[in-house]
């Protein structure tokens, strides 16, 4: 492909992704089709001789689209939005044409610089300290697995960077039963072992039992274990249930333990000045990760993570072989040695593209009007008779499940709810997942998609009870 092919194909790629965007309501939400249809149609082989473009696009529609969950569609309300705006867009095309690696400064200044500044922008806006310095890695899975090395280190004074696991083999870690499962993973990859992390358990809104924290500390201290972290949720994922981070940060400071605070979606909310109470106590944190590829309207991936001491971090993960020549100057900020990757992508682009062409209030506007269109059909499960509330409601979160106590027995409704959410899905105007609170299962809707409107939850309303009436029927 030369450059004036390149810019037809282009252009033709901005038509269809466009088109795309404006059609997209006509297609089912969910994908509808079943394993191994998508791969059954691919050949066996990569072609011998290159393929037209023009072929390979055709196969765009005949192959992949049969096979995509529309996460861009108003409909999609499951999980977490991943929201994908055309500023966004357009930051990673660019970065992808400008082909770069943004391993430290000097691969690319503009990178590094722009990357430090715009999560000052982020940080600034969302009510953070000043003493908080940011990196951009791909998930908070990744931030999350960041933080535990960082507090491993801290506790062993670099010992097991240099020596391994010789003199600290019972280091545990601390989160509540509704922390995301991201942090029992880094345990195991950072080799301090998923028996050692601790869930403790919840109150009746699903935050953490700061006694119950305290207590499980003592207990393993008297038991020879090395306490090193806690993991505060800001959202979690079950039910965006808060943490008492206020609480959390003194038993910390107690213990002198890393305090590190997961607020991967709710983060985002936070450029809200209405939400910021709810960071109260954040200046004990040591780190802190939100992503701003669920709510902020920047593509996947872009997750912020943040340390107040980036000498510790710098030190737990920097590495300078002779084949990397990376300036040194304290000035300059070298990526590389802020987490695992020796390459990065550029990152930081699609985000300024984001932050500028919204701006502040254009995104507050944004998150402003989720919020409210969640709290209409919040009310309207409060006021109907066959819908109950799980969890107290947060945000764009709502926690529901039908139980008609009339019609319907205690042990059936868990089934009865797993059809309902079953039948939803596969009508295809909306896609919804379902959980287990108090082992109980609930039907969990979000309405975050960036042109999510009143109509839709409001036809989302009415197809969830249609569907009920006839799955009762």
């Amino acid at each position: 492909m030369d450059s004036k092919d390149f810019r037809k194909q282009g252009y033709a790629m901005i038509d269809r992704i466009a088109f795309y965007y404006q059609q997209i309501e006509q297609y089912k939400v969910l994908a509808q089709t079943e394993p191994g249809s998508i791969k059954n149609k691919l050949p066996q082989s990569m072609p011998t001789n290159g393929e037209h473009f023009e072929t390979i696009a055709k196969d765009i529609d005949s192959i992949i689209m049969p096979g995509i969950t529309h996460w861009q569609h108003p409909g999609f309300m499951a999980m977490f939005p991943s929201n994908a705006s055309f500023p966004s867009i357009l930051g990673e095309l660019f970065a992808a044409g400008l082909g770069i690696n943004a391993m430290f400064w000097d691969t690319s200044p503009a990178a590094a610089e722009l990357e430090e500044q715009v999560l000052n922008w982020l940080r600034d806006a969302t009510g953070l300290p000043n003493t908080f310095k940011g990196v951009i890695h791909d998930t908070a899975s990744s931030s999350t697995f960041t933080a535990i090395i960082c507090s491993r280190e801290k506790i062993s004074n670099y010992n097991i960077n240099e020596n391994g696991f010789k003199d600290f083999t019972s280091c545990t870690i601390y989160c509540s039963n509704q922390a995301h499962y991201s942090v029992e993973k880094g345990a195991k990859a950072a080799g301090i072992g998923k028996n050692n992390v601790r869930k403790i358990v919840t109150d009746r809104n699903f935050a953490m039992d700061v006694n119950a924290l305290e207590q499980t500390i003592l207990s393993d201290i008297q038991n020879g274990k090395k306490p090193m972290m806690v993991v505060a949720t800001l959202g979690t994922t079950n039910s965006l249930a808060f943490d008492p981070l206020f609480e959390i940060g003194n038993i910390c400071k107690k213990y002198n333990l890393w305090l590190h605070v997961d607020a991967a979606y709710s983060g985002s909310a936070f450029i809200l000045p209405e939400y910021q109470y709810l960071l109260k106590g954040i200046e004990n944190a040591d780190s802190y990760v939100m992503n701003a590829h669920k709510w902020l309207m920047t593509n996947f991936d872009c997750s912020c993570f943040y340390v107040q001491d980036d000498t510790l971090l710098i030190n737990t993960f920097s590495n300078n072989p002779d084949y990397i020549n990376a300036t040194s100057d304290n000035a300059v900020r070298n990526y590389k040695d802020w987490g695992l990757p020796l390459g990065r992508r550029f990152r930081a682009l699609k985000l300024w593209f984001v932050l500028r062409n919204y701006g502040l209030h254009g995104l507050q506007t944004i998150l402003r009007n989720h919020i409210a269109i969640a709290d209409t059909l919040y009310s309207q499960f409060v006021n109907h008779p066959n819908w109950e509330i799980m969890a107290p409601f947060a945000m764009n979160v709502i926690c529901v499940r039908y139980n008609n106590t009339d019609l319907l027995i205690e042990n059936h409704v868990d089934i009865f709810n797993e059809q309902l959410l079953k039948q939803i899905n596969q009508s295809g105007n909306f896609y919804l997942t379902g959980t287990k609170l108090n082992g109980q299962y609930v039907l969990r809707i979000v309405p975050g998609q960036e042109h999510v409107t009143r109509q839709h939850t409001d036809k989302l309303f009415a197809e969830l009870n249609a569907a009920a009436v006839q799955l009762i029927n």
